[in-house]
């Protein structure tokens, strides 16, 4: 019988028992990361993996894989994964695109208002025994509506907040890898035709891009320095898109007036991070699909993918499809 090492022990019962009805399962009863020598050993083992989009398969682990058929990844990144070493090893690799949109664009819109507004800020206040009196001066926050809102990466998830700020009277302006021009009509949103573009017009930046060596570090000490002194960056794409020194110094000498990140380079952050001392960001552990409902339902797309995969059939969400082709 085929083996699935599922690489968390947090699934919904209606994943493992989806799973067991079929394979055998193994799982890792830590919620931390498995040990890299733990990763390589059971990929001799095992015909499948379910891990996490923050679990390192590195070329090693995919060079030695003995029986490792499919990695089913929870997440629609797949930077986790060294995708050559997989393809020439003939291991299928899928992920969990379109389920997840609406649960990270509802997540970007409650980064921008909490920035805007200084919700967490004010919270931390209170907690601390700084609010004695009524003074509303130390929590004056900035507008969302009739604002300018500029959106780079317009996948399923840019979007999906593109809608969102329709609601908020927003002005909605993004830049990706290809125009869309027949969504500019249908959503009313316009092209920038570069970067720099996007970021010298818009009073909220928010990135929703894949991790690439193109995109890696794309935000650095330039690009902030082209924003508006005024303006809120929002990260909901990964870590290392942004050069976090660079931000730390942009939020730090006001370069840009806030900052709200759902993910961070590293993950965790370390607590000796010099972000960690402004008041002027907002750090969520990268939550932005974690809603309940959104959770399960990545979670069994993925167990959909193995199942197909293992079993003769079409996994919904193939990445690198060629794979086959080396089995």
């Amino acid at each position: 019988m085929k083996r699935v090492w599922v690489m968390r022990p947090f699934h919904d019962e209606a994943i493992y028992n989806s799973l067991k009805q079929k394979f055998e399962v193994d799982t890792w009863d830590d919620h931390k990361t498995p040990p890299h020598d733990v990763v390589m050993q059971k990929a001799k083992e095992c015909d499948a993996f379910l891990p996490e989009g923050i679990d390192i398969i590195d070329a090693e682990v995919l060079d030695g894989a003995t029986r490792l058929e499919v990695i089913g990844n929870r997440a629609v990144g797949t930077d986790n994964v060294d995708i050559p070493a997989a393809t020439r090893n003939g291991i299928l690799l899928t992920n969990t695109p379109g389920v997840l949109q609406d649960a990270c664009a509802d997540m970007t819109f409650a980064l921008l208002l909490d920035a805007a507004r200084q919700v967490a800020y004010g919270d931390r206040s209170i907690r601390a025994g700084k609010w004695v009196f009524f003074d509303q001066t130390p929590y004056l926050g900035l507008d969302a509506y009739g604002k300018t809102l500029g959106i780079f990466g317009f996948g399923g998830i840019g979007q999906k907040v593109a809608k969102r700020a329709r609601g908020f009277d927003m002005r909605v302006i993004y830049h990706s890898r290809s125009r869309k021009i027949d969504l500019e009509e249908s959503m009313g949103v316009e092209w920038a035709p570069t970067l720099a573009d996007l970021l010298q017009q818009s009073d909220y930046v928010s990135l929703h891009c894949p991790l690439t060596d193109e995109t890696r570090k794309m935000m650095g000490a330039e690009q902030f320095a082209m924003m508006k002194s005024t303006a809120i960056f929002i990260n909901m794409a990964r870590g290392g898109v942004v050069d976090q020194p660079a931000l730390y110094e942009a939020l730090n000498n006001k370069t840009i007036a806030r900052a709200a990140i759902d993910v961070t380079d590293p993950e965790p952050i370390p607590m000796s991070d010099p972000l960690l001392t402004l008041d002027n960001v907002v750090i969520t552990p990268h939550v932005g699909s974690a809603s309940e409902a959104t959770f399960k339902n990545m979670g069994l797309m993925a167990v959909r993918n193995i199942t197909a995969a293992l079993t003769g059939g079409a996994p919904e969400t193939p990445v690198n499809p060629e794979a086959l082709q080396n089995r």
